[in-house]
């Protein structure tokens, strides 16, 4: 059974409470592919940012990957001690606390918080989901709630969501894959991109798709479907933070 993790700040997450905190804020979320196993040499690596503040949202599917995975709760509380990591929800901390009206909702919270949202890896089942419009699960609810018009939050500003897939060969050659990557990767598109190379803007996007790569994967076959380098991730995220 998932446990909540006990974040630095409060059980209470209010967005409005960071708003003049000086730093930017990335939201980064993994889902279940064996990529997961990446999200320490990340934080690890953006954690020489003083003014980066994230928080991390982790998927069911997710926990399963990580290290140590007789011991997932110690896992999380070692990534929740990094520098810059500010809190780590799990989909159980959606309903931690009985709803009233006027109450705070935790996937609208996050929304309002992130500068970025970062899905890192991006499973074949979440990237299916976000497609669908499906929203079962903490992440995939953010994703729903998405100010994709930038009309919504008073900066008036479209941000963006990053998103790496990982996924074996044979899923990402399947045809639906073929589908839900016209709508990421060019309707829903904020830039087109092949690789890591330079984006040129889309006026009406807000996702930004990072190709996977060709390599042995876990399960031992050969072939594009491996999450990109988590070292060209940080990259990204860097440069789109601007830190």
């Amino acid at each position: 059974m998932e446990k909540a993790i006990q974040n630095k700040n409060k059980l209470s997450f209010v967005a409005a409470d960071f708003e003049s905190d000086g730093k930017k804020h990335l939201l980064l979320c993994a889902s279940g592919s064996v990529a997961t196993i990446k999200i320490p040499d990340i934080l690890q690596s953006l954690s020489k940012h003083p003014k980066l503040s994230i928080r991390l949202i982790f998927t069911k599917a997710a926990l399963h990957f990580l290290n140590h995975p007789d011991d997932k709760e110690s896992q999380l509380a070692k990534l929740n001690s990094l520098p810059s990591v500010d809190g780590i929800f799990l989909d159980s901390d959606e309903w931690a606390e009985p709803w009233i009206r006027g109450g705070k909702i935790l996937h609208i919270e996050l929304r309002r918080w992130a500068d970025i949202m970062l899905i890192a890896p991006l499973s074949a089942n979440t990237q299916a989901k976000i497609v669908a419009g499906m929203a079962d699960n903490l992440l995939t609810s953010v994703v729903r709630a998405w100010d994709t018009e930038g009309r919504i939050q008073s900066t008036g500003e479209r941000k963006r969501i990053i998103v790496a897939p990982a996924m074996n060969t044979a899923m990402w050659n399947h045809p639906i894959t073929k589908i839900q990557l016209k709508t990421l990767g060019h309707d829903w598109a904020i830039s087109e991109e092949s690789g890591l190379e330079e984006a040129q803007e889309h006026s009406q996007g807000w996702f930004e798709l990072l190709r996977p790569i060709e390599k042995k994967l876990a399960c031992g076959d050969v072939g594009v479907g491996a999450m990109c380098d988590w070292n060209d991730i940080v990259r990204v995220v860097e440069k789109r933070l601007r830190l």
